[in-house]
C-alpha cells in the first residue's frame, strides 16, 4: 500500500501523520509496531522525462507545430 504523507517538525526530530482514512483501513492502534519504506518524491517532470514514446522523430513533431501555428496565426 502506498500513501502520500508530509513531514512534521516533532522537537528535534520529523514525524510522519497518517491520515485517518488509511488509519481505519488498516485498523492501526497507538502504540503498534509498524514496517514503512520511505522514498523521496521528486520532481514529477524529471520523472516523466523520457517515459513518453512518440511515433515521430521530434524534429518532424516540431515542423508540424510551427507549420499549424503559421496558418493558424500568421
Amino acid at each position: 500500500m502506498v500513501i502520500n504523507v508530509k513531514t512534521k517538525q516533532w522537537g528535534h526530530s520529523l514525524g510522519l501523520i497518517i491520515p485517518q482514512k488509511e488509519v481505519k483501513n488498516l485498523d492501526l492502534k497507538p502504540g503498534e509496531e509498524i514496517t514503512i519504506e520511505i522514498t523521496k518524491k521528486h520532481n514529477v517532470l524529471k520523472e516523466l522525462f523520457g517515459a513518453l514514446k512518440f511515433s515521430k522523430p521530434t524534429k518532424e513533431l516540431l515542423k508540424e507545430v510551427r507549420e499549424d501555428m503559421e496558418s493558424k496565426y500568421i
